[in-house]
Parts: C-alpha cells; structure tokens; sequence
C-alpha cells in the first residue's frame, strides 16, 4: 500500500491551490504544470491536470507533489488550449487516490472537470440531497457535490448554471471547471479564498495567487471578485456577478501565512507586509536579547522586521530541510518521534549563549513549537523569547483551513502564560489583531479574523441550507431527460 507522510507541523494547513488557462497555442499542459508547481506550497497530498480537446477532457492526477505526479511524457497526452490545475491539503474528504482533483464526473450538461479550494459548509446535506436523486459517490470531497451539480444543473448555458449553483453552496469556494469548450472560475460571495486573473499572449489564467503568473510570465490583471464569475474560451473572457457579495471576509492567513511572500493580495505584495508584522512585535513585544532568528520560511520576513524595529541583530539559526516535508517511506515510531529534528537542524555555532528571540507565525495545538524551542536549547540558547506573528487561535475554522478542533487548540483554554510554560519559552508574545491589522494596512472587517475572534462571517452549522429538488408532473409521453426539469428552492432553517 502506497504510504504518504508528513512531517507534524504546529500551524495551520491550507487546503488547495487551483489555476485555468485558456491558451491559443498547443501547450496548455505545459502551462499548466508550471502554474500548478508555483502552487506547490498551498497543498503537497496531490496534484492533477486536466485538459478539454474536441469533445473530450483529459486528466492526469495522482498523489505526492506535483514534480512526482508529472513526467515529460504525460503532458503530451494532454492536449488542447484548456486546462484545469490543482494541488491539494485535505481537509473534507481524506487524502486518497479517489479524492485527487481535478474530479472528473458525467451528467446531463456533458463531461465535467472540477477543481476547488475552501470548504463548503452545507455540503453534507447536499450531498444527501444528490444521493436521494440517484447520485453515486466515489469520494468523499465537498468538490464532488459541487461537480455533481454541476453536471445537472438547469440553465441554457454555463452562465445560468453557475449561477443556480452558486445560490445553494455556501461556505468557502475558489472553484475551477473545465467544459470541452470552456473554463469557469468561480469565489465565493465572501471573497474567503484568493483568486486572481492574469492574460499571456492572447490567452488567459486564472490561479490562487499572483507569484503562478509571475512565474508563467502572465500579466496581472485583476482580483476576481468575491460572488464572481469568469469564463474563459476562445472570445476570450467574460464576467458575471453570479451571487450577490457580501462583506469581504478574505482569510487573514493569507497574510500571515499561506501565501508565498512573493505573491500580491489586494495590490500589495506580502513579503513588506510580513516584515511590518515583525515590526509590529517589536513595539508590542519589546525584551532584551542578543539576536534575533525566523522559524523558516514562513517567518524570516518578520524576524527581519522585528530585527530592523528593535535594533537586535538578525541572522538564519535554524536551517529547514525543504525535502523532507513528504516522503512514501513508512517512518518506523523513533523516526516519527525525531520529526521536528528531521525538518530542522540548528547552527549551534551562531545560537550557542545567546539570548534569542524567535519569531513564528502562529501556535496551533502546541505539539511542535516545544520540540524547536527544546532543539534550540540543547544548541546552547541562553534563553529563548517566542515572539508569534498572529494572535492566539482560540477557535477552528471551517473554511477550508486544517486547524484543529477547538478542544485541541492550545489557546482555547490556556492563557498565554501557560501557553509560554507549555513550550518551554522564557517569554511568549502574541501580536495583537490590532497590531496585525496595522500592518497589514487594511481593516479588520476586511477579513475573516474568526480563528481569533469566533465571529464567523457566516453561519457555519452544517445543516443550516435544505436542498429540495421537485420533479415536476411529466406531461406527455414523451421521455424526460434526466435532471433537466429540476426546480431548486433552498429551505432557511
């Protein structure tokens, strides 16, 4: 049995990246391969592509990174100039070979790829709905309830369909679909999960984050919007506002954590925003010490900031070996227990006697922020001063973010002291949403701040939506095509 193994981590995981093309030229797949491999960081469990040509779509997917998935001799048996990307975190639906996207499914509207980033938080009930119509499930992905309706949904085009659709899912969704003739994005109406478009060469992206077009040589265009929707075909590309915004409610762990310094959000890049986060401790978190180190990658932009505001010296402490984050060898217990080691080795040379402070993005359950500060210890650290770039996660989110359940979040019944005691550290700060804010630039009501807060900017019980499909009496004899005289009412419990 193939076995995939992470390394524990002591912070929150993001669920997916997602990316569409539309290209003039033959080499979709190869376009799409790189835009997806600059999205490795947003999911590392599977990855897949698919693509439309004539009337057909091809897909490759398959678990591990997208490096492990692809060979050069894959993308040649994926032709056209339409393509679906994907990398995925689980988070609904387990990590399995069933459960890779881009899913694939069949329906009245003609085949249909699926990729998706967020979570949905009706999708129980929809699915039961689906399954009480005769739908089969092969996974158990939030996608595949979206794809299936999909696939059925009534409307004279992909506009009117997306549209239906988009007024019965609720919850968190950057979703990306893939017709023989046309690719479709979709956000949310909260705008949770980031989307962008970019145009290359007569063509159009559309991708998670910004540092994929960068890197495809796409020129950035625009945001899309939350409640939007794209098209992408050979006009080119048109948008819709196919569900009614709501207030923005972008996750602030996009900031602070899960995408790459190098891309751009809301028109600033994120690798000065994440040096302003540093700054931002200093002012709250101020003690002395002699230097001042980032737990890589995530936090050396803000150990810079915190270096540069405080006047301590900064300097790398812990090296992190990037390829050992996932691996198909079955660890045995002692190499499970030594997983911290694994992922990062300290330079005694530039810790030894010193007091440091350590700059982190954020403390999840309290697992492994302990295990680093007992390495740097054991590496000669005089004291060791935890300084943690987001504010304490009280609460779970449910938006596509792995985060724990509230009973295993170690700030949800441990105040900061016994938080400092757990780790070990000889002083813990948190910035404050505040100060977060303030670096960032923008206004708390701009984001989801709910794993801080417990203010979800939606309802977030999962039997909040009834989906009630009614046939209508069949008039004449004639046979009636399969879901195509669906009406869709939603039940507001």
């Amino acid at each position: 049995m193939e076995f995939c193994w992470a390394l524990p981590v002591d912070r929150p995981q993001e669920k997916c990246g997602v990316l569409g093309i539309y290209s003039p030229t033959d080499e979709v797949a190869r376009l799409a391969f790189y835009g997806i491999y600059a999205l490795q960081h947003r999911g590392q469990e599977s990855a897949g592509i698919a693509t439309a040509h004539g009337k057909k779509l091809h897909i490759k997917s398959g678990m591990g990174l997208v490096a492990q998935v692809f060979a050069e001799e894959d993308l040649s048996y994926l032709p056209g100039r339409l393509a679906i990307g994907h990398t995925r975190y689980s988070t609904t639906g387990s990590s399995s070979i069933e459960n890779a996207q881009p899913l694939y499914v069949e329906g009245p509207n003609g085949p249909l790829a699926l990729a998706h980033n967020g979570n949905l938080v009706n999708a129980e009930v929809l699915r039961l709905s689906l399954e009480d119509l005769g739908n089969e499930f092969s996974g158990s992905t939030d996608t595949e309830v979206v794809a299936r309706m999909l696939a059925s949904a009534p409307g004279a085009d992909w506009r009117e369909r997306i549209t239906n659709v988009m007024r019965l899912i609720t919850g968190a969704y950057c979703l990306v679909g893939l017709t023989p003739d046309t690719v479709f994005a979709m956000r949310d109406p909260y705008g949770i999960r980031p989307l962008c478009l970019g145009g290359l060469d007569g063509g159009f992206i559309i991708a998670s984050e910004t540092c994929a077009l960068d890197h495809l040589g796409a020129e950035f265009i625009r945001e899309v919007q939350p409640g939007e929707a794209i098209i992408l075909d050979k006009n080119g590309f048109t948008s819709f506002q196919a569900a009614e915004p709501r207030r923005n409610a972008l996750c602030v762990f996009e900031y602070i954590y899960f995408s790459r310094p190098d891309s751009k959000l809301r028109g600033r890049l994120l690798y000065p925003t994440r040096m302003a986060m540093g700054r931002e401790l200093a002012r709250e978190h101020p003690v002395e010490a002699g230097l001042v180190i980032g737990v890589p990658d995530s936090a050396i932009a803000a150990a810079i900031g915190y270096s540069h505001e405080s006047g301590i010296p900064q300097s790398e402490g812990l090296v992190k070996n990037r390829y050992v984050g996932r691996t198909f060898i079955q660890p045995d217990q002692r190499m499970r227990d030594m997983g911290v080691y694994l992922k990062f080795n300290p330079m005694r040379e530039v810790i030894e006697g010193q007091r440091l402070i350590v700059v982190d993005d954020s403390i999840v359950r309290g697992t492994t922020t302990p295990k680093v500060v007992e390495m740097l210890r054991r590496a000669g650290a005089s004291e060791i001063h935890l300084r943690i770039c987001s504010p304490p996660i009280h609460n779970p989110c449910h938006f596509g973010i792995d985060m724990a359940t509230q009973w295993e979040l170690i700030a949800n019944d441990k105040s900061v002291e016994e938080v400092r005691q757990h780790v070990g550290a000889d002083s813990l700060g948190y910035l404050s949403i505040d100060g977060l804010m303030r670096a960032i630039g923008q206004e708390e009501s701009e984001f989801c701040t709910a794993c801080f807060t417990g203010n979800y900017p939606m309802p977030v019980q999962l039997q909040m939506d009834k989906l009630v499909f009614e046939r209508p009496a069949r008039v004449g004899a004639g046979p009636e095509p399969v879901g195509a005289a669906w009406s869709w009412e939603r039940d507001h419990r």
